[in-house]
């Protein structure tokens, strides 16, 4: 039969019902969670079993059905785990039976019994009573096969939770994580809060934001990019430990590494550097790791990685002058850097200065290899418009990205408090744009006025959820572990 016979037998059985009652009944609640029974009676014997009559109620998706005759087992799945059921006409009488013959695939039931082991020893329940909660009305996915076509499993992730059981444990996984990093934060003095997700200007990052328009006000906005300056604003009113976890918005391209809309966690702390965060967020990854993993030996994108510590380190100029053929003050002339930059076949940036060179030539011949944990310091002051100047260089900044797997999981510095300075680098960010760089900081009037009534020193850091779930998850692609995904539109719809 074709998928749409069979929901137009599942839809005759579902008027049936209506005629004789109610389709979905409310107010009943299965008393015990499946995973529980098995871990109470798992090795309980038959026997033993019988002695103890124990009563229990169950509720949650067939999965699997067999008949035979006056008898009818079923499989039913809650949230965690898969329990049998075993039905009998002489039990539940023959009105409730007949109802219960009549179960498809994938609809939700209740069942209430005892427990019990069947003569092949799988632990089961006995069924007393049964109950159709909710019909479902289109067939599964077949059950040895699952739900394998990718478009479908992220435009229909509530089928692919249905059909494929190691989706529904990567996003405990996440669940888990997240909680971790919050504790992690929390236990260290750190206070989580929420900033604004509409601004009037998005900064923070160079990305570029969706624009919307709020009515009564007459006010354009900005989903925001990054909660970062608002973040800094808490520190100038006096937090001195925050974090944020939230959902950031870029207008960009889609790939297994970017969605448009993600989640960040930003973290900053007041008589902070760069170097003091380095180790904690080492501390932050093997932590998270050893509550998925037995060792800190992980599988990703291919690679073998080894999150041990302490994580090696790499200055962005040497690695990228070394990587191109030529020496370091090449790539702090702007002119000498075009040339390096030129023979390798490196796109430069519009109005780029030689920062923004070398950091190009560094995204394209080195980025890739940083295989093992590898934390890059020495980011060119250009290409970083919030971070302080290093007191040693200051054609650098004190700033650390962390890259594994040839992929950026974290981003960090020591925060630029000096609203002079401030200013000057949105100028500058104010000129890329003008040359055609569109993802370029814009001016935050109100941030650089925060910044003169004090903030101080402090360093902060962002880490991408979704990527850092990815790594100890081992999931190749952002839409894996994001449950929601932004897809193309399919046709003839206009959103999806």
């Amino acid at each position: 039969m074709s998928a749409d016979d069979l929901t137009a037998m599942r839809r005759s059985k579902l008027e049936a019902i209506r005629q004789a009652g109610i389709a979905y009944p409310n107010g009943w609640t299965p008393a015990d969670a499946i995973v529980d029974l098995l871990a109470r009676f798992g090795e309980v014997d038959a026997a033993q079993l019988e002695t103890l009559a124990a009563k229990a109620s169950i509720g949650g998706r067939v999965v699997a059905k067999r008949a035979f005759g006056k008898a009818l087992f079923i499989v039913v799945r809650d949230g965690r785990a898969e329990m049998q059921a075993y039905l009998r006409q002489d039990r539940l009488g023959d009105a409730v039976y007949e109802e219960a013959r009549r179960i498809d695939l994938g609809d939700i039931v209740g069942v209430e019994g005892l427990m019990m082991r069947t003569r092949t020893g799988e632990l089961t329940i006995g069924a007393e009573s049964y109950r159709l909660a909710a019909k479902c009305l289109h067939p599964l996915p077949e059950k040895w096969h699952g739900l394998t076509d990718v478009e479908t499993r992220y435009r229909q992730r509530y089928l692919d939770l249905v059909a494929n059981p190691e989706v529904r444990e990567l996003i405990r996984s996440r669940s888990r994580l997240v909680q971790g990093v919050r504790s992690f934060l929390v236990e260290r003095g750190y206070i989580e809060v929420e900033t604004p997700i509409l601004q009037t200007v998005a900064g923070g990052a160079a990305a570029r934001p969706f624009r919307t328009h709020h009515n009564t006000l007459d006010m354009a906005l900005q989903l925001r990019i990054a909660p970062e300056l608002f973040l800094k604003r808490l520190l100038v009113g006096g937090f001195e430990r925050v974090f944020e976890i939230g959902r950031n918005f870029r207008n960009e391209g889609i790939s297994t590494q970017h969605n448009p809309e993600f989640t960040m966690l930003e973290f900053y702390q007041a008589w902070a550097t760069f170097e003091d965060l380095m180790p904690m967020v080492e501390e932050l990854v093997v932590t998270l790791a050893a509550t998925l993993h037995e060792s800190l030996a992980v599988e990703w994108m291919g690679h073998a990685l080894d999150l041990s510590r302490p994580w090696a380190r790499l200055a962005l100029v040497d690695a990228a002058a070394r990587a191109a053929g030529c020496e370091v003050a090449e790539l702090r002339d702007a002119e000498a850097a075009r040339r390096v930059a030129s023979r390798h076949g490196v796109a430069v940036p519009p109005g780029a200065g030689p920062g923004g060179i070398a950091t190009a030539l560094f995204e394209r011949l080195v980025e890739p290899g940083l295989i093992q944990p590898t934390f890059v310091t020495g980011f060119p002051t250009e290409v970083s418009p919030l971070a302080r100047p290093s007191d040693r260089d200051p054609f650098v900044v004190d700033r650390f990205e962390l890259y594994v797997a040839g992929r950026e999981i974290a981003n960090g510095f020591s925060e630029l408090n000096d609203p002079d300075d401030q200013r000057a680098r949105f100028e500058d960010q104010l000129k890329n744009r003008a040359a055609g760089d569109d993802e370029a900081h814009p001016m935050d009037e109100d941030y650089v006025t925060a910044l003169e009534y004090g903030m101080a020193p402090a360093a902060g850091c962002g880490i991408g959820i979704d990527r850092l779930v990815m790594l100890l998850t081992g999931s190749a692609s952002i839409r894996d572990v994001i449950l929601f995904p932004l897809l193309r539109a399919e046709r003839g719809q206009s959103g999806a």
